[in-house]
């Protein structure tokens, strides 16, 4: 932020964190910067990630799919394919998970930002672009029962997760 109240960042710019669930976060407006208002992050992907059926108690989780494609799995069984242009919106409160079909790209916001600290205690700081780091869910669960943010239901419902 420049002290204006104006965020400007480019392609490949903001804090870049590698998240334990999978997937490189570049960070483009954090909540101390957006006023708590939301945090919004690009989130680079191998093919294959996935994650657990959750929930986000105390925000909505929106994603715009840049290039690649997910399945986005709702409760209940209900199963959305998005590729490059479609949009899935979580109300808070709504149980979901998806899965990376594809190296993906995608937009994340949630809103209002109460899921910084889970994400920011759920990953570490990278200097690199890569994609295919370590998988952790322990430390992803570790942080969502210390942070807060997130509510881990179950594992990833994915049958092609479990093989």
């Amino acid at each position: 932020m420049d002290g204006t109240g104006v965020i400007v960042r480019a392609r490949g710019e903001g804090e870049k964190r590698w998240h334990y669930g999978g997937g490189l976060h570049t960070w483009k407006a954090t909540t101390e910067e957006t006023n708590g208002a939301f945090l919004f992050f690009e989130d680079h992907m191998q093919q294959g990630k996935v994650t657990p059926i959750h929930i986000h108690p105390d925000a909505d989780e929106m994603f715009y799919v840049l290039e690649g494609e997910i399945i986005v799995h709702l409760e209940g069984g209900t199963e959305h394919r998005l590729q490059e242009g479609g949009f899935f919106l979580a109300l808070r409160g709504v149980a979901h998970a998806f899965m990376t079909t594809t190296e993906t790209t995608l937009l994340c916001i949630h809103t209002p930002g109460y899921a910084q600290g889970f994400y920011r205690h759920a990953s570490e700081p990278t200097t690199d672009d890569r994609i295919d780091g370590p998988v952790d869910f322990a430390r992803v669960e570790a942080a969502a029962n210390d942070y807060g943010g997130v509510k881990l239901l179950g594992p990833p419902p994915f049958a092609a997760a479990r093989t």
